[in-house]
């Protein structure tokens, strides 16, 4: 294995050298100034580890099962948007990387195969992410399929009313290319993604045409009635929508501010966690993603209450620089890291992390 990749942040500089600019950035940016997309990887750097001693760390044990699910890690991949952008099989290869690492799938609703092609793949438990249509009949539709192919959830996405303001495809004036598209929806849909404009964006245009900004709490009961899956909520960062959830009958809750894509200048989803988490009842599952590139920052999310954590733009990287193999060897690393994490900290068990695990980051003298 090339030196560079045994971390990471070499398998992302591996992907930057090799994708083109306009594709990175549509991976890689945030929203406005970028303060979110920043403070989301900051975060981590505020926490130190208390680890323990004289502690049987022979077998390390990051198992799990969740929403029914058995996992062999806490750990599943993010739903992103057109893996083909990076890799010609897209999300079939992420499919089998996923299922080989014992790792979640969360496919996109803007995948670019097809469901019943990303299941076909898949070997390990996979969930389907939806955004909230103007079209309701689409929705219904994409249910109905996903619940055929044997997807295990459905995960609603709750903090796009609108498309973030995206300075980098803004300037790039980006939009998808007409080889990639989103194949689980109607062309006529997703026209307005594929549309290249000086100073605009092909996916804020279609997110502008086809989101539904009036998306509420009522219209819940609309998609349970439609469906028998178990549903999660993604991008609650607060204890008052988190108890309105709970109130709601949601099966888990997803703490995530998009990967600092929405609203800049939102909390970093880490800072959000624990107060998300004391909201819910302990049954409840709490998952995690923004900003996670080792098995350090790994244990941290779980010690402040994930049940398990997702990542995004890691495993676009892995699929950049060497397809399936690529993914797998970022959820390899993940593992072997969060392992590694556990046994140094002397806590051998997934339930032995709590916070308990963790304190302050001292400040620099002076």
């Amino acid at each position: 294995m090339p030196v560079g990749l045994l971390t990471l942040a070499g398998i992302e500089r591996a992907a930057h050298a090799q994708l083109p600019p306009e594709i990175w950035d549509f991976i890689e940016g945030g929203s406005g100034a970028e303060r979110t997309l920043t403070a989301n990887r900051e975060m981590f750097g505020r926490h130190a580890l208390r680890p323990r001693t004289l502690v049987d760390v022979s077998a390390c044990d990051p198992a799990l099962t969740l929403l029914g699910a058995p996992l062999r890690l806490p750990l599943g991949i993010a739903p992103m948007a057109y893996h083909r952008l990076v890799d010609p099989e897209g999300e079939t290869a992420t499919a089998r990387a996923a299922g080989r690492a014992g790792a979640l799938l969360v496919a996109g609703m803007f995948a670019s195969r097809t469901l019943e092609e990303i299941a076909a793949a898949a070997t390990g438990p996979l969930w389907l992410q939806l955004y909230w249509l103007r079209e309701r009949v689409v929705l219904a539709a994409l249910v109905e399929r996903a619940e055929a192919a044997g997807y295990g959830a459905l995960v609603l996405t709750v903090d796009a009313p609108r498309i973030g303001r995206r300075l980098r495809d803004l300037r790039n004036g980006f939009a998808v290319p007409s080889a990639v598209r989103a194949v689980n929806l109607d062309q006529a849909l997703t026209a307005a993604s594929h549309r290249a404009t000086a100073g605009r964006s092909g996916i804020a245009e279609h997110a502008r045409e086809q989101f539904d900004p009036a998306l509420s709490w009522t219209d819940l009961a609309w998609l349970r009635e439609r469906t028998r899956l178990p549903l999660v909520l993604k991008g609650i960062l607060t204890a008052e929508d988190a108890r309105l959830a709970v109130e709601h009958g949601v099966d888990a809750v997803l703490v995530s501010n998009h990967g600092g894509r929405q609203l800049d200048g939102a909390m970093p989803a880490l800072a959000a966690l624990p107060e998300v988490v004391d909201a819910v009842p302990a049954e409840l599952p709490v998952l995690f993603d923004g900003g996670v590139r080792s098995g350090t920052d790994l244990a941290i999310a779980l010690a402040l209450g994930a049940r398990a954590v997702l990542v995004g733009r890691p495993a676009l990287w892995g699929l950049a620089t060497d397809g399936e193999a690529g993914v797998h060897r970022v959820l390899d690393l993940l593992r072997e890291e969060l392992e590694h994490t556990m046994a140094l900290l002397g806590r051998p068990r997934l339930a032995d992390l709590d916070r308990t695990v963790l304190a302050p980051w001292p400040c620099p003298a002076g």
